[in-house]
């Protein structure tokens, strides 16, 4: 695992802020990947920046905040909140949710599984 899981976090959280789907793909091995709520895996690099892609067309001014992090041996929860505006609604969003990282050797993630409620997000969406 890597040596500074807080500072891997805090990282993490930049990328999200900065915008850049490479940014947030740097975190996950070459064959990583990330499920969301159950739905259908996006897998490598490429992937993972493409649904970070779709948050960032959805949510043009998303903000992340790091919540908190749990951590057993090579699995990580990381607690987040994001907030922004819904890009064809304009409305107002925030969004709670996590996710569970199995890190690999290097320390990048291997596999994700994200949680947050959809149906409170659509809420919001809608207004």
């Amino acid at each position: 695992m890597t040596p500074d899981i807080h500072a891997t976090a805090t990282a993490y959280t930049a990328a999200w802020n900065s915008g850049s789907t490479e940014a947030v793909a740097s975190f996950y091995a070459e064959d990583g990947g990330i499920v969301i709520n159950c739905g259908t895996p996006w897998e490598g690099r490429a992937g993972v920046a493409a649904m970070a892609a779709g948050f960032f067309a959805d949510v043009p001014d998303l903000s992340l905040v790091c919540d908190g992090l749990r951590v057993a041996g090579d699995h990580v929860l990381y607690l987040w909140t994001f907030t922004g505006h819904h890009s064809e609604t304009r409305k107002p969003l925030r969004i709670k949710g996590w996710e569970e990282w199995d890190l690999d050797a290097s320390g990048k993630v291997a596999a994700s599984r994200g949680w947050f409620d959809a149906e409170d997000y659509a809420r919001q969406m809608a207004g």
